[in-house]
């Protein structure tokens, strides 16, 4: 049997979607994060980071070949000052979130997800601080489950 990607394990673009916009929801109601999207966050937006996460986990390279991959999404935390609060509730937001869009609670897939919102945002800090020296050229990351497979209760 073949290992599923992260991104089919949790259900394709559709559980995306709803795990984007459930964090996005729960972003524009948080004191911390959402001084950081004056007036909301745009559909365009929740559009774009759909089609990144979806990349990530294992789906179609669409944000590389319709928004220009790393790149893009580099220069959008270029110089934001990221704070370490900002960067923990982040975190939490999205786990919230994968809870909200009911995504598979099995403990490898959510320990896959979680792993990656870890890194990213530790990644998204250190590049978006003030004179961060950045690699402009990295790949899209594409992420998979770790040291566990995904759960699998026939065996």
């Amino acid at each position: 049997m073949a290992i599923p990607t992260l991104y089919s394990w949790a259900g394709g673009d559709d559980a995306f979607r709803r795990l984007l916009d459930a964090f996005y929801d729960r972003l524009e109601r948080d004191s911390l994060l959402s001084p950081m999207f004056p007036g909301g966050v745009t559909e365009e937006h929740r559009a774009h980071v759909t089609l990144w996460w979806i990349e990530v986990f294992g789906g179609p390279d669409r944000y590389t070949t319709t928004l220009g991959g790393y790149r893009r999404m580099l220069a959008h935390h270029t110089d934001l000052g990221i704070t370490a609060a900002q960067r923990r509730r982040f975190v939490e937001l999205m786990s919230v979130a994968a809870d909200d869009a009911e995504l598979p609670e099995d403990p490898e897939f959510r320990s896959a997800l979680l792993a990656y919102t870890e890194w990213g945002t530790r990644l998204a800090f250190s590049n978006s601080q003030p004179h961060a020296e950045v690699a402009k050229d990295a790949p899209v990351p594409r992420w998979g489950w770790g040291v566990a497979p995904p759960w699998n209760p026939q065996n």
